[in-house]
């Protein structure tokens, strides 16, 4: 017998194995069973990258790491925070063999305790590298870890904050600036044992901008690499939308937005282009709200502008609409369009959906005290989101339910030093916004997180301020909350034996 002959016999043999099988443990008469929906399980492993906090001589950060108690998770596992400094987990610990081996492991930021307990950590000054984090075991499911810097003086003073992010391929940030005030530094961080190489693109109000760098950016493994924004281009422009893309490897990517007279902040990515957007969390007391959106495709886009608020959705006089030109970044001003209620900004499309990215600047307070967050277009909380680190009454969360009414619970955990959880129920209805300032665990000592879980209705969709005050001003910083990803689907099999036919 020749190869292809036996093979074909093998392959009869097998199949009839299989048949067999099937025949005698069938649990119908036709040989199938109904499918099953698809089970929701903790993840194992997270993977999270912090920027390097500050160049600043007088910056003061601190981390919050927190993990949400997750039923069906293993007894055992760690959590930590490492310095980007190109050096591997395993070379810093003396794994291994080579001129690394023996290599005292790096000092952690912060030891995390046992999950549903913030644990904390501190550093001063310039020096303080970017971290990659990684958790596995009981620490993983939704492992949460805020980088909050405070600075009291100088370019970009102020409060500035930014929830540790997954690595990833793509990122969009509407809202950056190479305007005379502006100085904004893209942050690239590289978890991996090999190279990532990175571009980095420029739109401004006419379109793409010829970048100065076109062969791109080299992060080393287990490094990071702050790029200067103005060093890219000679425009000065005040909006802008960065898009950063992975030509090999993953990363973080955060831009930080530093100003000479209205503070800073970090701003996050904004979520993947959409036809309909959220920005949730403008803050009541907001002086100057000013929206940038950005449409990567060949087509305008066409918006209405609404705000989601205390009693409804409203439409601000004089901004009822926007349109995007394809390519070009756009920005309008809103003013004080919260008008001292909390709010909501939610982007529709008037005709035909057309994706796009948006973000909002947003100042409070007035003259030399004014103070800049950022808040982007961001996901739904789906099954569950987490904010790690909130200060008593420092803290207001915001949830907009902007197309029906939801149902959802919110736990704020023990403190990082003592206090017991408290959990509470809210109803937030159809295209409304509400503000939570009261919810604090009971004995409260150190920093707390919150724990958000929609229970039944529409789409929920949330964020978290935190206030303080630095060199006599109120200054701020707002983080977004999407999902925590502390769950991931797994698709129940079933048999088939339709499959055999084929």
């Amino acid at each position: 017998m020749n190869r292809t002959t036996l093979s074909l016999i093998a392959c009869t043999t097998a199949l009839a194995a299989v048949t067999a099988f099937a025949a005698l443990d069938t649990p119908s008469a036709s040989g199938t069973a109904p499918a099953r929906a698809a089970a929701e399980l903790p993840v194992e492993r997270t993977s999270l990258l912090c920027p390097a906090p500050s160049s600043s001589d007088i910056a003061d950060t601190s981390y919050t790491s927190f993990t949400p108690v997750t039923k069906g998770t293993a007894s055992g596992g760690t959590a930590r925070l490492q310095a980007a400094t190109g050096q591997s987990a395993d070379a810093s610990s003396g794994a291994g063999k080579g001129k690394d081996a023996g290599k005292k492991p790096a000092q952690a930021l912060l030891t995390p305790k046992t999950p549903g307990t913030p644990a904390t950590g501190d550093t001063s000054g310039a020096d303080t590298p970017a971290q990659v984090g990684t958790a596995d075991g009981k620490y993983a499911p939704g492992w949460t870890v805020q980088e909050t810097t405070e600075v009291v003086a100088g370019t970009g003073r102020g409060l500035q904050g930014v929830n540790c992010t997954a690595p990833d391929t793509e990122f969009w940030f509407p809202g950056a600036s190479t305007a005379i005030d502006r100085t904004d530094y893209v942050h690239l961080t590289n978890p991996e044992d090999s190279a990532a190489v990175v571009d980095i693109e420029l739109y401004g109000k006419d379109g793409a901008i010829k970048s100065s760098v076109p062969d791109g950016f080299t992060v080393p493994p287990h490094g990071s690499e702050p790029i200067l924004l103005s060093t890219l281009t000679d425009e000065k422009q005040t909006d802008l939308t960065v898009h950063v893309s992975v030509r090999s490897g993953r990363v973080g990517a955060a831009v930080q937005a530093l100003d000479d007279k209205v503070g800073g902040d970090w701003l996050a990515a904004a979520d993947d282009p959409s036809g309909s957007l959220v920005l949730p969390g403008i803050p009541k007391d907001a002086t100057d709200v000013r929206l940038v959106a950005f449409t990567p495709g060949d087509a305008d886009a066409d918006l209405k502008v609404r705000l989601a608020s205390p009693g409804g959705l409203i439409t601000p006089a004089g901004n009822e609409t926007l349109h995007v030109k394809a390519g070009m970044t756009t920005a309008t001003d809103l003013g004080d369009v919260t008008r001292g209620e909390a709010g909501s900004l939610v982007l529709t499309p008037t005709d035909r959906s057309v994706p796009v990215v948006a973000a909002l600047r947003v100042v409070r307070g007035k003259g030399a005290k004014q103070e800049t967050a950022f808040i982007p277009a961001t996901a739904p909380v789906g099954k569950r989101a987490t904010s790690a680190d909130n200060r008593g009454k420092a803290s207001t969360l915001s949830l907009a339910a902007p197309t029906a009414t939801t149902t959802v619970r919110v736990t704020a955990s023990a403190g990082s030093e003592g206090g017991t959880p408290v959990t509470k129920t809210f109803t937030i209805k159809t295209g409304t916004t509400q503000d939570v300032t009261s919810l604090v665990p009971s004995g409260l000592k150190g920093t707390y997180a919150l724990t958000v879980e929609p229970v039944s209705g529409g789409p929920l969709y949330a964020s978290r301020a935190l206030t303080s005050t630095a060199g006599g001003v109120s200054a701020f910083t707002i983080q977004s909350l999407p999902s925590d990803r502390g769950l991931v689907s797994v698709p129940r099999t079933r048999e088939d034996l339709s499959l055999l036919q084929e």
